[in-house]
């Protein structure tokens, strides 16, 4: 269906690689406070994947809303990215997805709505796979494609999974290889269709957090626009402990250390490394391999404190100054 057209060329950035560089972010926000109630079990204050708020002794809402541009030129493929990614908040909390409602801009006049049906297709799909309905969403006409979801989902509030709740001397888990932030820049540029990435940034996270939950973690988060190095940071930060991650045990997608090699660095992952640097102790590691752990992902898996069976351990825990990674 209208092949000729190329999505990813209608935005100036792509997926969670077009986020507010997280220092803007955190600077803008800072100081912004929600209503004190004792049932928001997380809200604003350490910018977790997604908020919770405690309905019942045994029922936490958990609500969460995230959208990009295109990633890929594939409008299919594009709307059941995005959906896994809205998706995957909620499962970073050890959560299910009940329902999701679309959130779309769409420049009509540049785009046909053949290619928009095929955002919703894909997206839906997505969704069912979850088991959580669409149930209605919202759409503007806009000069840049922009497609995702708001999803809510329910959590045991005894077995919430959050960020500010790693403690020292546990594993770290990553249920996801890194690198398609590099695969989607080269895919941008040059139109190479790359399988690996799309079928790790459509899969979802369900199995890998009900396997986070059964296995006791309380602290976990998905790894997506702020990098591995970035999003562990804040979880380190928010939790008053540091880590150390073994950079040779992080796995790589198929085809992600040659996008490197050949360059297709965003300028979303050199500003990750930048941010993080200062907490960052990195003794005899290149800088190609710190990309590489900054790489801005999309869609990306669940870093979890603690270890999960059937997913690598890439590092542990340590008491430390607060948010210090140390890479060896």
């Amino acid at each position: 269906m209208t092949p000729d057209i190329k999505l990813t060329g209608f935005a100036a950035g792509g997926g969670c690689a077009c986020k507010i560089p997280p220092g803007e972010l955190e600077e803008a926000v800072r100081g912004l406070t929600g209503v004190s109630d004792e049932n928001v079990l997380v809200g604003l204050d350490d910018g977790d994947d997604a908020a919770a708020v405690r309905i019942a002794d045994d029922i936490a809402v958990i609500s969460t809303a995230d959208f990009f541009t295109p990633v890929v030129n594939s409008a299919y493929d594009w709307g059941r990215i995005a959906a896994a990614n809205a998706l995957s908040d909620v499962y970073a909390m050890g959560g299910r997805p009940v329902t999701a409602i679309n959130l779309l801009c769409w420049p009509r006049e540049k785009l046909p709505m053949e290619l928009l049906t095929e955002v919703l297709r894909g997206g839906m799909d997505i969704a069912n796979e979850a088991g959580a309905p669409v149930t209605g969403g919202h759409s503007i006409d806009g000069p840049e494609p922009v497609y995702g979801m708001a999803v809510t989902g329910i959590a045991d509030p005894a077995h919430l999974m959050r960020n500010d709740a790693a403690t020292a001397g546990l594993p770290i888990t990553l249920t996801k290889p890194i690198g398609v932030g590099l695969l989607n820049n080269r895919h941008k540029n040059t139109g190479e269709v790359f399988p690996a990435a799309i079928e790790t940034m459509t899969a979802l996270n369900r199995e890998a957090s009900q396997a986070a939950v059964a296995a006791g973690a309380k602290a976990a988060t998905d790894v997506t626009g702020f990098g591995l190095l970035g999003h562990l940071y804040k979880m380190m930060r928010a939790s008053g402990v540091a880590a150390i991650i073994d950079h040779a045990t992080v796995p790589h997608v198929d085809g992600a250390d040659e996008a490197l090699r050949d360059g297709f660095i965003s300028g979303g992952s050199r500003r990750n490394l930048d941010w993080v640097r200062p907490h960052l102790r990195a003794d005899g590691i290149s800088e190609e391999d710190l990309i590489m752990l900054a790489d801005a992902q999309t869609s990306g898996g669940l870093l979890v404190i603690g270890e999960v069976p059937g997913y690598p351990v890439i590092g542990e825990t340590i008491a430390g100054p607060a948010g210090t990674v140390t890479v060896r």
